[in-house]
């Protein structure tokens, strides 16, 4: 009892901090991770082995190697002023082509890698035009977390989700998801047009010289755009076929980012490459992942997922209500990872109690955990990869002013989900519900 006091102490005011932003984020983070390994409530094996997700490291690296290689030939800016001459520099237009390609590349790769492929694109095209970053970044960052609920690979949780049930194929993601998240994001879309219209509406761009300004964003034709070009798109397609070659999107990521170091090794100075990575964003997911980790190891998530249960007495409709809800909530305070983890044992037992169908639960689940990372800056893994980025390029994201906007897009996220659900399985399946005893 004393330790998941503890860890609830430690993470809260750890917390606390990366709220109030006066010291650097992954310092803090470092820091309450640190404080739970010398006040016993775990070692460093546990953290090594059991809380820091490696996987994500790694990918986010591997991902941070080659887009920081392909940078140098041009390519991002060269795409950022075809992007921007195409609209003609009109900002509702920008914003909507920005948020749909995000949302449609999250749903195909994984969110993670989608905003590190788009925001440097989105930072140029900015700077470019001198439109105020952060209605874009923010755009970004809601578009991919909605656009990579839609499929099975587009964000961790529904990977895991998939894993434990096998009558979930690629398809029962788009089939089930697939309408919400389409509408989902469309009343985001709308309401982020209505929120910045001001600042779209003061900004006019109609009256630049497309041809004397594409003469500063010419590609670089040099061997390193085509080697480097080459393994981007062998990569991405690896993502795509990950469900076909059943190989790691890590692997596929870490194979990528050492054969274009190996290729363009003699073009540039390896060491100035990982000199370039964002150490800070790396650190910050090590010392979070950790963070979470007490709280887990203390059985405080898992008395968490035991309370939807206890509360809702094992009725299916209220039980998979409640399961979105919290989940939503839950995702954008911590990660939605160990969250899902501790759910998915929970809900596999209510078939012990009587629950014929379950499926209502885990799309619930699947809604809630990943729509509820836009609550918050720290609520998903893309939403701490964009703010590190724009940070790095003086365009950085308060956590204040990113939950007064991200805080609205959740409530609004679960209440049509919410309607959803009860409409598409709860009202039409209701003779198959039923209540579980306990």
């Amino acid at each position: 009892m004393m330790e998941a006091l503890l860890s609830i102490f430690i993470f809260l005011i750890s917390y606390l901090f990366i709220m109030l932003e006066k010291v650097n984020r992954a310092l803090v983070a470092l820091t309450g991770g640190v404080l739970m390994l010398i006040t016993g409530i775990y070692d460093w094996n546990d953290a090594f082995y059991s809380f820091i997700d490696w996987h994500t490291i790694t990918l986010l690296f591997s991902m941070m190697l080659l887009v920081s290689i392909t940078q140098r030939t041009g390519f991002f800016e060269y795409i950022a002023f075809k992007m921007a001459e195409n609209v003609r520099g009109e900002p509702v237009r920008l914003f909507i082509t920005i948020s749909c390609l995000t949302a449609v590349s999250s749903a195909l790769l994984d969110n993670v890698t989608s905003v590190l492929l788009f925001v440097p694109v989105l930072l140029n095209i900015t700077r470019m035009l001198s439109l105020p970053a952060f209605p874009y970044l923010l755009g970004v960052i809601f578009s991919c977390n909605i656009g990579g609920t839609a499929t099975l690979i587009g964000d961790p949780p529904n990977i895991m989700i998939g894993q434990a049930v096998e009558h979930f194929t690629f398809l029962s993601f788009i089939i089930h998801l697939g309408p919400v998240v389409i509408l989902i994001f469309a009343v985001n879309l709308a309401l982020m047009l209505f929120l910045f219209r001001s600042r779209f509406q003061s900004a006019n761009r109609m009256d630049i010289n497309w041809e004397n300004l594409s003469e500063g964003y010419n590609l670089k034709k040099t061997p390193l755009l085509y080697k480097s070009m080459t393994i981007l798109c062998l990569t991405i397609t690896g993502f795509l076929l990950h469900p076909v070659l059943h190989v790691d999107l890590t692997t596929i990521a870490v194979s990528g980012a050492l054969l274009l170091l190996l290729l363009s090794d003699k073009d540039l100075d390896t060491e100035e490459i990982f000199r370039e990575v964002e150490w800070l964003t790396l650190f910050f997911f090590m010392g979070l992942f950790i963070l979470v980790g007490g709280l887990e190891t203390t059985g405080v998530i898992d008395e968490i997922a035991k309370g939807i249960i206890w509360l809702t007495e094992g009725d299916l409709p209220k039980t998979a209500i409640m399961i979105l809800w919290v989940s939503g909530i839950a995702s954008g305070l911590v990660d939605n990872i160990p969250f899902v983890a501790a759910m998915i044992p929970v809900i596999r037992e209510f078939q012990d109690f009587g629950m014929l169908n379950l499926d209502p639960l885990w799309w619930s689940l699947a809604l809630g955990a990943c729509l509820g990372g836009n609550g918050t800056l720290l609520g998903a893994s893309a939403n701490v990869v964009v703010a590190g980025i724009a940070a790095s390029k003086g365009e950085g994201i308060s956590f204040m002013k990113f939950l007064k906007y991200g805080f609205s897009v959740v409530i609004l996220s679960l209440f049509i989900s919410t309607i959803y659900i009860i409409f598409r399985y709860l009202i039409p399946f209701s003779g198959s519900l039923t209540r579980a005893y306990f």
